[in-house]
């Protein structure tokens, strides 16, 4: 399947303020050791050849000493301090890769990626130039005014959740990435980077599966459910 070296950039710098909790999300614990092991484990073992680790500012030799002293990757992983933004954090990630043609950008606050959602979405950049990990909304979305009433229900069919790993070709993504840096209007309203590679890039994104158990550790709740989603796993058990 591959075409080139692939590398991947995870994000865990995140302040996680909705988690109600004076421990930063991605060194919470879950299933025993700290959050952001579980995707650095899948990604050890896909078919990613390069990490980077972006961390908040200061924390680098933490999460040297802390969370990779004790898990023996074998793959070459890089840790660098992001910025004020997400997008800041993916361009400091983009940065320190090494000769790359593919790139996987991965919320770390996503433990329960898999190795088969990494396959497809280095399938889907290989063949797209740019794809993200999506599924089918299960609900039905509203659409609201500033006052709070419903003003419009789009169409269900049409309408994904997105996750992450987004995948691109590396040209493609630092460029674009290389064009918002330089114009300040270009950052407005950007939430993830397939925007900015479409915004920037001018290409289309490839919506690709990942899995409803994908989900984005963000409020208490949540890790409840990762907790759930993980030990069935280890059971051998489906939910």
């Amino acid at each position: 399947m591959k075409k080139g070296k692939v590398g991947v950039v995870i994000l865990a710098g995140g302040r996680g303020s909705r988690m109600q909790s004076q421990i930063q999300k991605q060194y919470m614990s879950l299933g025993g050791r700290p959050l952001i092991c579980h995707a650095l484990e899948v990604f050890e073992n896909s078919c990613a050849d390069e990490i980077v680790l972006v961390t908040g500012a200061g924390e680098e030799e933490y999460v040297r000493r802390e969370i990779l002293s004790s898990m023996n990757l074998k793959k070459p992983v890089t840790v660098t301090a992001g910025g004020k933004e997400r997008y800041h954090s993916v361009y400091e990630g983009l940065k320190a890769l090494k000769d790359c043609s593919y790139v996987l950008i991965h919320d770390g606050a996503r433990p329960l990626v898999t190795e088969e959602i990494i396959e497809r979405a280095v399938a889907g950049a290989q063949e797209f130039s740019a794809c993200v990990a999506a599924m089918p909304v299960k609900d039905t979305i509203r659409i609201v005014d500033e006052d709070g009433f419903a003003s419009g229900t789009p169409e269900r069919s049409r309408l994904w959740q997105v996750q992450t790993p987004q995948a691109f070709s590396y040209e493609l993504v630092r460029g674009a990435y290389d064009q918002l840096m330089e114009a300040e209007a270009l950052q407005q309203g950007v939430t993830d980077d397939a925007m900015v590679v479409e915004r920037c890039g001018g290409v289309r994104v490839r919506m690709i599966y990942g899995s409803y158990e994908n989900l984005k550790v963000t409020t208490p709740e949540d890790l409840i459910l990762a907790e759930a989603l993980l030990s069935a796993r280890r059971g051998g058990e489906k939910l």
